[in-house]
This record gives structure tokens, sequence and C-alpha cells, in this order.
């Protein structure tokens, strides 16, 4: 899971998940805890993917990183 966030920051693909990157750790949490959190967006989409069957989601994906530091399965 590591592997591919540090690949999507390296490759700048998607953008959005440099972005929510450099925002949490702007905002005082340190780099290893923000790409934890990274990984738990991309763990629930995968979860997502398999249980529905259904293609990623990129556009889903992309929410659930701007919604952080709230995670994807936390209610409203």
């Amino acid at each position: 899971m590591f592997e591919v966030i540090e690949n999507q920051l390296r490759n700048n693909d998607p953008p959005e998940t440099r972005k929510t990157l450099e925002r949490l750790v702007g905002g005082g949490r340190a780099r290893q805890e923000a790409i934890r959190l990274i990984a738990c967006v991309l763990a629930t989409e995968l979860f997502t993917v398999m249980k529905s069957e259904s293609p990623y989601d990129n556009a889903r994906y992309i929410a659930n990183l701007r919604r952080l530091p709230k995670l994807p399965f936390e209610e409203d």
C-alpha cells in the first residue's frame, strides 16, 4: 500500500496525492502519519472496488483525499 502511494507521489499521478500530503504535513502532521491517512483512503477505495465489483473510481478517491484527515468511513 505504501509503495503505491510513494509511486503516486513520485509520478505525481494523481497530483491530489501530493497536494494532500503537503496539506497534511503543512497542517502539522508528521509525513509518516500523513502517508498512513492517505493509505486508509486507498485501502477504502480498493475495498469498495472488490466488494462491489465495480471499477476504480478516481473521482471518489480524490474526493476522499480532500476530506482528510477525516477518514472515508467516518460519519459526518
